[in-house]
């Protein structure tokens, strides 16, 4: 995961805790929106200039973890380095109802924790943007029989557009470096 900014640690005040709540309420009508298949609505939640980046985790040597363990976006192959229009065509797939892989839909649940704010810009009382870290737990169930799990860490960048909030980057990493699903078509 791209380190998220090292500053030092936000003061833990008012302004702090209503912004946490600000972050955390997103994330939670987020999960819904995806939870209930309202693809569409959840799109609107991303700015135009989106980055939506997964890098494909390796095993690497003790001490190579930093530089290695995670592909690089723009120099490496990805599970996903996309932006809005490509999220926008894969939801357009999937609303046709022959999308092979989600035909019946999937049922998905998303769930968010750990949510913690790293970065602010340019303050806690007066915010444009700030970044948030979080864990997620997905669980997604196809057909009869297929059960995933699919758990791991994200780091968002929110931004305040026309007074609500959207987001303007999403690095997830995935806590397993092969994927046991047969098909990647969860949103995270």
């Amino acid at each position: 995961m791209t380190n998220a900014p090292t500053k030092e640690r936000l003061p833990r005040n008012l302004d702090y805790y209503d912004l946490k709540n600000q972050a955390e309420e997103f994330l939670y009508e987020e999960a819904e929106l995806l939870d209930q298949r309202h693809f569409r609505e959840w799109l609107d939640l991303f700015t135009e200039d989106l980055v939506y980046f997964m890098p494909i985790r390796r095993n690497v040597k003790f001490g190579e973890h930093s530089a290695r363990e995670n592909t690089r976006e723009e120099q490496d192959i990805n599970w996903f380095e996309e932006d809005k229009w490509t999220l926008s065509k894969r939801v357009e797939q999937i609303m046709t109802g022959v999308h092979w892989s989600e035909e019946p839909l999937s049922r998905v649940c998303h769930m968010v924790s750990n949510v913690q704010i790293v970065d602010v810009t340019p303050s806690l009382d007066a915010p444009s943007e700030m970044t948030v870290r979080s864990r997620f737990l997905i669980y997604q169930n196809r057909v009869e029989y297929e059960s995933y799990f699919f758990v791991g860490k994200r780091l968002d960048r929110l931004r305040k557009e026309n007074g609500m909030w959207k987001n303007a980057r999403r690095e997830i990493i995935l806590d397993q470096n092969v994927l046991l699903a047969k098909n990647l078509t969860v949103f995270f």
